[in-house]
C-alpha cells in the first residue's frame, strides 16, 4: 500500500463518521464496531483507515444493479 497518497493514513472515527457518512459521533463508533467502517486498533485507540474507507465506497457502486 501507498501510504504517501493521503495526506495521513488514519483519522479518528468520529472524523470519518462525519467527512465521509454523515454521521454523528456515537454513529460513527457504531458503525466502526460492526465493521462497516475498517479500523485499526492501536493500543487502547481506534482509528479509521482512510484508503480503505476510499476503497469500499469506491466498489460500492461496481456490483450487479438490481433490477
Amino acid at each position: 500500500m501507498d501510504y504517501q497518497q493521503h495526506e495521513r493514513p488514519t483519522i479518528s472515527v468520529p472524523e470519518a463518521g462525519r467527512r465521509y457518512f454523515g454521521l454523528s459521533r456515537n454513529a460513527a463508533y457504531e458503525a466502526a464496531r460492526r465493521g462497516e467502517i475498517p479500523v485499526v486498533r492501536i493500543g487502547g485507540r481506534i482509528f479509521a483507515v482512510v484508503e480503505a474507507i476510499e476503497r469500499r465506497l469506491a466498489e460500492a457502486g461496481t456490483g450487479p444493479r438490481s433490477p
